[in-house]
């Protein structure tokens, strides 16, 4: 340890602790850090903990900074070490273990303490509250043994908690005190609009109840109202709120009232210790959310290290929520009184809501619903005190929302302030993002991602990250992210695409002779891309070339590592017939198969066929390609559905059919599997496919751009429609859209992420006449498709040519 050095401590492991760790560290080295955790684990980001709860993420993925950080940056970190209180006189940090630990400065950063209502029953087994991950862990097992969950409290928490157990397959009803939900963050026409979306989505509602009792013996068995009214319940989440954790303080003598008192720049009434985030209370307000507590961590940083800067003035809070596909923006003022000017926009079909409170003709504050797109611009402006213009209405409210938004978007970036928070889940500001930037040479936002954090956690920033890029590149941003399809050239899809239909391109040969491929054979990455082009453009026209495939796609079978095949017949839902289990057990045994599996996608292959044998062995089994080896439509998982399961409410087994049905066999840029759940218990989990679609009382909802696979995604919410002709046209319009404008070997869950969910929904759910050009587009691409199997069995040249042997290129002479 260094003389020189000052020693300081920090007691809290959490989120606002170890962010203004970081920004000491990038303003000095002069200390010496040491970090105390009570719980168990590095630090962690707690905005995430409702993704490990419904299983998309597990605890390695919200680790914000690991063990390792801590020892490249010198910091000595206790975890699992509570602190009791600073002993002024020796100056000392004490933990419970006896550990003591000398100071030159303190941080305090405890945060604070979910709030347990203090009634009859609060203390029984399966009563929690919900604010680490051992609630989540919890929660977990509770879900594997327990089927009726309460949570009370209709807040942020609340609803975060239901959505993970929802998801985890429990009957959940959320109980609130208030009429409506989030009372604290939106109005009551937004918290109508997201009870209704939620209820869409399985959760129930006990709205305008107070919980007087927690019934049964040593576990929970229900709630009862002060009305006298009693819900079933075996398992209990608390999440009526949180109240600031001021132990240390307390016990250490140090001002408190309902947090730990600090001045503007985080001191406390003890000399030389500070506090920061949930647990203080900084001019009468206590902060709850994760954007103040970034700021007061960079005016902490400066102060301590003795750099000039303007002291902490409170924040405009904002709230962005994405819950199963909702998302809520609202920020500053929110509920409307007699001193304001509202202006507001309310669309029923669309289901969105976008409120704007002006006083004395100056934007005080904001509501967003459904489409938060304008959700940092509209931050930006309240925090200016900015005042409304006809410009600025036209911009905000009408053509110019929509239409010229990029430029818009760009200019916005240009009037944020330097310490403005890009990324609330890591506390990015503008300029650290334009300092990598400028410094660094960075060009792409997942460089900017792998050096700052931004976008790293829940991506809602990625946006504005790109935004900022473009603005500092300037000009040579698009040239930065340009990227050629391969070695072979420096002309991206998009580009390509649009040359053969400008030229009437018809071949890869001639693509690459006209324009100009370096390569003029091409390489196996570009070959098979240009013959899917091709064929989505001329669907009618072009001529499948055999040697631009891949081995499987040539063969139409899986090639295994011994070099024979394995075949999979088509099982339409998943469901299939006693005849047709009897062919494949009679062709299994005929042909020596060495192993028949069941797939995830509720088929079965046949594994081990030789390859002269596939001719023979398609034929025999007289079923359709199951395309297993192929880009485009494998498999349509499917629950059991209304036709049996107690729960179901519509016929999963039966559209499940009909969609495998109806879109087999078309190619498409990667691999597409869908789902189709009779109900939103998830059986088909629906929620990691390229489609998925699950049936309630009112109809299906589609989600889109799932992925199961190394880069796991769950999908996102895409709209929710009433009839099965509905669900098929928009269906059908998302497969066509993702054809025309996706990369080739491009997933859906890299596609969503590109182009932009909203940007879809637009083109395919609000565009009526667009949605139908593609269906359009999509039916005339399915009457030129056939059976790959039944064409080989049919074609004795393409036999010989592929199954005994002989040059695959022959199959083009």
């Amino acid at each position: 340890m260094s003389m020189n050095k000052k020693k300081l401590v920090v007691i809290g492991n959490g989120m606002a602790g170890i962010s203004t760790v970081e920004q000491i560290l990038k303003l000095t080295t002069n200390f010496d850090i040491t970090v105390f955790g009570s719980e168990p684990h590095p630090n962690y980001n707690r905005i995430m903990l409702s993704y490990v709860l419904e299983g998309s993420k597990t605890m390695d993925d919200i680790i914000l900074n690991d063990l390792n950080w801590y020892a490249d940056h010198g910091i000595t970190l206790h975890t699992g070490t509570t602190v009791t209180h600073i002993d002024e006189a020796k100056r000392e940090v004490v933990a419970e273990n006896g550990l003591r630990v000398p100071y030159d400065y303190i941080i305090i950063a405890t945060g604070s303490k979910p709030f347990i209502l203090p009634i009859p029953g609060s203390d029984k087994e399966g009563v929690i509250g919900f604010r680490d991950i051992e609630d989540c862990n919890q929660m977990l097992e509770a879900a594997k043994n327990y089927k009726k969950a309460a949570v009370i409290g209709g807040g942020l928490l609340g609803l975060e908690a239901a959505k993970g157990l929802v998801h985890l397959g429990m009957d959940v009803t959320v109980v609130h005190l208030m009429d409506d939900l989030m009372e604290r963050q939106l109005d009551s026409t937004a918290a109508a609009m997201l009870r209704a979306e939620l209820e869409r989505q399985g959760i129930k509602f006990a709205m305008g109840v107070q919980t007087t009792e927690l019934l049964g013996e040593e576990r929970v068995q229900g709630l009862k109202f002060k009305d006298g009214t009693v819900l079933e319940a075996d398992f209990v989440v608390m999440a009526v709120g949180i109240k600031p954790n001021v132990a240390v303080a307390a016990a250490s003598g140090i001002e408190t009232n309902r947090g730990i008192i600090v001045n503007d720049y985080m001191q406390t009434s003890m000399p030389n210790v500070y506090s920061v985030g949930e647990c203080n209370e900084h001019r009468g307000v206590c902060y709850g959310l994760v954007a103040p507590l970034f700021e007061q961590g960079m005016i902490l940083a400066k102060h301590i290290c003795n750099v000039d800067t303007a002291g902490y003035e409170g924040s405009v809070v904002s709230t962005k929520l994405k819950i199963s596909g909702v998302d809520v923006f609202s920020t500053g003022e929110f509920i409307d009184g007699p001193e304001h000017v509202v202006i507001a926009q309310k669309d029923e079909w669309k289901r969105t809501y976008k409120k704007i409170l002006l006083k004395d003709n100056v934007m005080v504050g904001a509501v967003l619903f459904g489409d938060i797109t304008e959700s940092a611009n509209l931050q930006k402006l309240i925090k200016q005190r900015t005042e409304m213009t006809d410009e600025l209405y036209a911009q905000l409210m009408g053509t110019g929302c929509c239409g010229g938004g990029a430029e818009k978007k760009a200019s916005s970036v240009d009037t944020m302030s330097d310490d403005e928070i890009v990324c609330g889940c890591n506390g990015v500001t503008k300029k650290a993002i334009v300092d990598v930037i400028t410094e660094q040479g960075l060009t792409t936002v997942d460089e900017i991602k792998a050096c700052t954090g931004a976008t790293r956690s829940c991506g809602g920033c990625k946006p504005v990250v790109e935004q900022i890029l473009q603005y500092v590149l300037g000009d040579s941003f698009k040239e930065s992210a340009k990227q050629g399809i391969c070695g072979c050239t420096t002309l991206s899809r998009d580009e390509i695409v649009a040359e053969i239909k400008n030229k009437g391109l018809s071949t890869t040969k001639e693509i690459m002779h006209v324009l100009d491929w370096s390569q003029p054979e091409g390489c196996s990455k570009c070959r098979p891309a240009l013959n899917y082009y091709l064929g989505m453009i001329y669907p009618d026209t072009h001529h499948d070339e055999k040697e631009s495939r891949f081995v499987n796609e040539r063969m139409n079978a899986n090639i295994q590592k011994d070099g024979t095949y394995t075949v999979v017949p088509r099982m339409y839902g998943g469901v299939t017939t006693p005849e047709d289990l009897k062919k494949i057990a009679d062709v299994s045994l005929k042909y020596d198969v060495k192993a028949v599996k069941v797939t995830g996608g509720q088929r079965l292959d046949l594994i081990g066929v030789k390859k002269e044998d596939l001719p023979k062995v398609w034929e025999e089994l007289d079923m359709p390609s199951g395309y297993a080896y192929a880009k485009s439509l494998r498999t349509v998982k499917t629950c059991v559905g209304s036709q049996f399961c107690r729960f179901g409410t519509q016929d999963s087994m039966g559209m499940g059919a009909l969609l495998e049905r109806k879109f087999e066999r078309l190619d498409f840029p990667a691999k597409f599997k869908m789902a189709v759940n009779g109900c939103p218990r998830n059986c088909a989990e629906s929620c990691t496919k390229d489609i998925g679609i699950v049936g309630n009382d009112g109809g299906w909802e589609i989600f889109i751009g799932g992925n199961g696979g190394i880069k796991a995604r769950l999908a996102d919410s895409l709209c929710k429609v009433k009839t099965d002709e509905e669900l098929i046209e928009i269906c059908g319009a998302v497969m066509q859209f993702y054809r025309e404008t996706g990369k080739y070997l491009e997933r859906t869950s890299e596609w969503v992420e590109r182009l932009g969910l909203e940007h879809i929904r637009a083109a395919v759910v609000e565009d009526e006449a667009n949605r139908k050009a593609l269906m359009e587009r999509i039916e005339f691409a399915l009457e030129q498709v056939e059976d790959p199997w039944k064409k080989v069995i049919n074609d004795e040249r393409a036999q010989s040519a592929l199954y005994n042997q002989l040059d695959p290129a022959l199959l083009q002479k």
